[in-house]
């Protein structure tokens, strides 16, 4: 199986890290996303990542070059940004073969298993994962009189289901995807619209999406102390 990373933003909430290294090379516990990524992909059956790339991309070359452990690299270069749609369809050549790929944001870390995706895409064009939202913030438990009984910090929100960025797809899907745009906006509404798409529910799986520094010093947190495994 082969899956499509999108690796080409500029990673501007994590500036000034990001002006000089790639928002996929920046270090989780001493290691890059990337690598998390392509190991978990590698667990799952992946055999072969196209990375889509645009910001510093050369950089993200000189890390993995063409193979990672044994998993082979190409690259779907933007020459200008394109969308998480746009990258997608301009990477088409790489996954024409393919009865279906594997997708997924470049700022993911995840441990779910890629398995019910496969099944669900199967009978439609695409499946997208998702997992429960998190509380940004911690909240507060009141009984009727107004007294505080407890405080519980950043819960899972069980009946809020959010975009894991983890999808797999059939080639067919791209014909959805615009020239330049991002995929949430156009392509997976029609594709939603004409019943092709499908959603995979996850639960105890590990999941964070790193956009901001306090999602770095977490996530290392969670490496270092063993929430991570695959």
């Amino acid at each position: 199986m082969k899956a499509l990373i999108l690796a080409g933003g500029f990673g501007k909430r994590l500036r000034p890290l990001t002006e000089e290294v790639p928002k996929p090379l920046i270090p989780i516990a001493g290691r890059p996303i990337l690598e998390y990524q392509i190991e978990w992909l590698s667990r799952n059956g992946v055999s072969e990542v196209v990375l889509c790339v645009g910001y510093l991309w050369e950089k993200i070359k000189q890390r993995l070059g063409r193979e990672w452990k044994g998993i082979k690299i190409e690259y779907s270069v933007e020459e200008e940004p394109l969308g998480t749609g746009g990258a997608l369809k301009a990477a088409r050549e790489h996954v024409m073969d393919a009865e279906l790929f594997i997708a997924l944001n470049g700022d993911v870390i995840t441990n779910l298993e890629v398995k019910p995706l496969v099944s669900e895409a199967r009978g439609v064009l695409g499946a997208i994962a998702m997992v429960q939202l998190r509380s940004p913030y911690g909240i507060v438990l009141v009984n009727s009189e107004s007294r505080v009984l407890r405080f519980i910090e950043k819960p899972i929100l069980r009946d809020y289901w959010i975009n894991a960025g983890v999808y797999c797809l059939k080639p067919e899907a791209l014909d959805y995807m615009p020239e330049r745009g991002d995929l949430e906006k156009t392509a997976f509404p029609k594709l939603a619209e004409e019943g092709k798409l499908k959603a995979v529910k996850y639960t105890g799986v590990y999941w964070r999406s790193i956009d901001t520094y306090k999602d770095l010093e977490e996530a290392s947190r969670d490496m270092r102390e063993g929430r991570y495994r695959l």
